[in-house]
């Protein structure tokens, strides 16, 4: 029987209005859930006002604009005083509303999609996450290590974690 990205997909996701402030994409991230897997969540899926999935906020995409721009430019952090400047990277940061940090080119998935091409997309690219569409809608979501915890933990190839 196939599986399909609709039998391991995470139903149980934080969503996120695009127009938000990023402090709250921040403490919904700190409060993350806990998956079957173990594994804390560190991603919200961002809607648009009519519920429309508009993009991906992680916690990779915060710290990336915690840091002050000109790192962006090829300057090392070896070569800056940081006395004083994580307060002002974190007030700035704070300014910041969740659609100007999120990675808004995500590609996603439909449920019916096979569980081995979800694999492939994500290896391929490097994504830990896909999101799971219809109509735009955010369904559901399916990460790597779901994928991995399926394959090989829900297989009897390796014991569930102990608690």
């Amino acid at each position: 029987m196939p599986v399909l990205a609709k039998d391991i997909m995470v139903t149980n996701f934080d969503t996120i209005n695009h127009n938000e402030p990023i402090e709250t994409a921040i403490k919904m991230i700190f409060c993350g859930k806990i998956r079957e897997t173990g594994d804390k969540t560190t991603s919200l899926m961002v809607i648009d006002d009519h519920h429309q999935f508009v993009g991906i906020v992680t916690m990779f995409d915060i710290l990336y604009h915690l840091r002050p721009g000109i790192l962006n430019y090829g300057v090392s952090g070896e070569n800056i005083s940081w006395v004083g400047q994580i307060k002002q990277c974190k007030e700035e940061l704070k300014k910041k509303k969740v659609r100007q940090i999120m990675s808004s080119e995500i590609v996603g998935a439909l449920p019916d999609e096979h569980i081995m091409v979800l694999l492939d997309r994500m290896v391929r690219n490097k994504y830990h996450r896909l999101p799971i569409l219809q109509n735009s809608k955010p369904l559901g979501i399916v990460y790597i290590s779901d994928i991995y915890f399926h394959l090989f933990a829900r297989d009897g190839i390796v014991n569930k974690r102990k608690e």
